[in-house]
């Protein structure tokens, strides 16, 4: 019984080692096939590669080119409507500047407070005075 055991184990070895030799043979015809078809057609299917490489960067350079002129308009676009409200901004602040000077001047005038423009005129009496007392004196 147990030469039988022994018998089914090494036909079931040998069974599995011819298996294996098989699946082996198989691999190995399996290359040797792959090699010969990329010898025959690998030049070929080289050259589609490399075309359909091509063909697809053309076509993406063009969606990026596209994209950055869209871009590039978006930002003039922007950069013209910002010069626009900057004009008008500036032309604000100079009425409101207007209208804060105007009102402060307004307010010292009540107060008594004399403007530049009061401070100018006296300056300039004064400097004619002066001359004129200037002028009076070295006559006597």
């Amino acid at each position: 019984m147990a030469k039988v055991i022994l018998k089914k184990k090494i036909d079931t070895q040998i069974s599995a080692l011819s298996d294996v030799k098989t699946y082996a043979r198989k691999i190995w015809l399996a290359g040797l096939g792959a090699y010969a078809k990329v010898g025959s057609e690998g030049s070929e299917y080289f050259k589609d590669l490399v075309k359909t490489g091509q063909h697809v960067e053309s076509k993406g350079k063009k969606v990026v080119n596209e994209q950055l002129d869209a871009a590039n308009s978006q930002i003039d676009y922007v950069k013209s409507n910002v010069s626009s409200v900057k004009g008008r901004v500036e032309v604000q602040l100079d009425k409101v500047e207007k209208a804060f000077d105007a009102r402060v001047a307004s307010a010292l005038n009540r107060i008594g407070i004399a403007s530049k423009h009061d401070v100018e005129t006296l300056s300039a009496k004064l400097d004619e005075l002066t001359a004129l007392l200037e002028r009076v004196a070295r006559k006597h």
